[in-house]
């Protein structure tokens, strides 16, 4: 797929010609311009030729057939994952990358492990929501390779009949790389996404986990977009969690939170901070308490995530994060628990890599 010369081969078009275009992307989630029967035909072969909607993936199906894990393939041949969360209730959410591989390398990452190789562009950060808008729609008869892999996943229960009344619901950008090192991308993906008349998903809908590019931070504050902010923290403290994050040798955890409270003080928003839950690493009762004494903050709370093995770690017993949880409540802490997706797919957190 590949959007990028849209505006130049329309620009001699009447101006209607932008809006029936833009509907059919991203409304009617056309997958050939062919289809596009709004156009004139010749003008629909210059876009098929100029801006392919073709998506080039891969998908996988998790076995509790609540996750799809898509590997998508570049134009310059490098791939990047993204995923599809099903939660039961009509909520659908897309966890988005916003780099190929990621530049910070924290220990338990998978993504960090295999490097960075470059940032995406807007419209790669789109195709990935495009892609599962596309496959909650699919149904029927193949029209498209991508109708044809929908109908093999419907073989496994997972693309039903009622699948077309599904859309997404919630984007996250906590897959693939850091956000906010490609913060102008990453920003030009949500408004296209946002925009009412393109993919119209509401801004409160989006959420942006960073592990505290204070500059990042800072900017992100002066957005007038509802959208919600994330803080990957790891470790309440700067020795445990310069080790596991080397990042923090730039940005603290008190610079970090400095600029949390600055980002709270202009937009009045809550902030999420998450822990991923590493066995004897980070979930002790002494880091519990002292996380507790960081985040005892007003619009501050805590979201306890379940590691997903990648290499040396282990993830904390039940029990452990059971205590840890009942410690930060026992300080008034507001905390939840994320459940587990992805795990037999490699599609949970941290363990995207591009596979």
């Amino acid at each position: 797929m590949d959007l990028s010369k849209l505006n130049e081969v329309l620009k001699d078009e009447p101006s209607y010609r932008q809006k029936q275009a833009q509907k059919a992307v991203f409304q009617d989630l056309a997958d050939n311009w062919m289809q596009v029967q709004t156009l004139p035909i010749e003008l629909r072969k210059e876009l098929k030729k100029s801006c392919p909607l073709k998506i080039d993936f891969q998908a996988s199906v998790s076995q509790d057939e609540k996750v799809i894990k898509g590997l998508i393939t570049l134009k310059d041949g490098l791939k990047v994952e993204t995923v599809l969360m099903k939660h039961g209730d009509n909520r659908n959410t897309v966890c988005v990358s916003s780099q190929v591989g990621c530049p910070l390398g924290c220990v338990f990452c998978a993504t960090g492990n295999i490097g960075f190789k470059r940032s995406l562009s807007i419209y790669e950060i789109v195709e990935q929501v495009l892609f599962f808008a596309r496959y909650l729609k699919s149904k029927g008869p193949a029209r498209s390779g991508f109708a044809r892999q929908t109908r093999r996943l419907e073989s496994r229960g997972l693309a039903t009949s009622d699948a077309g009344g599904e859309r997404i619901t919630n984007v996250v950008f906590m897959g693939m790389g850091e956000p906010f090192l490609n913060y102008d991308n990453v920003l030009g993906a949500i408004r296209i996404l946002n925009d009412e008349e393109r993919f119209n998903l509401g801004a409160r809908h989006f959420s942006i986990s960073t592990v505290g590019i204070i500059e990042g931070i800072e900017k992100f504050s002066q957005e007038k977009l509802q959208v919600n902010l994330a803080i990957s923290l790891h470790a309440p403290d700067d020795k445990l969690r310069s080790e596991i994050m080397p990042i923090n040798k730039k940005y603290s955890v008190k610079e970090v939170l400095k600029a949390v409270d600055e980002y709270i003080k202009k937009t009045k928003r809550r902030v999420m901070f998450e822990y991923v839950m590493i066995k004897d690493v980070n979930d002790t009762d002494e880091c519990a308490k002292e996380l507790a004494k960081l985040v005892k903050k007003p619009l501050y709370f805590v979201n306890l995530i379940l590691y997903n093995p990648t290499g040396i770690f282990k993830s904390s017993e039940p029990a452990r994060i059971k205590r840890f949880k009942e410690i930060l409540e026992k300080y008034g802490v507001p905390v939840t628990q994320r459940y587990r997706f992805g795990k037999d797919l490699k599609a949970a957190c941290g363990q995207l890599a591009g596979k």
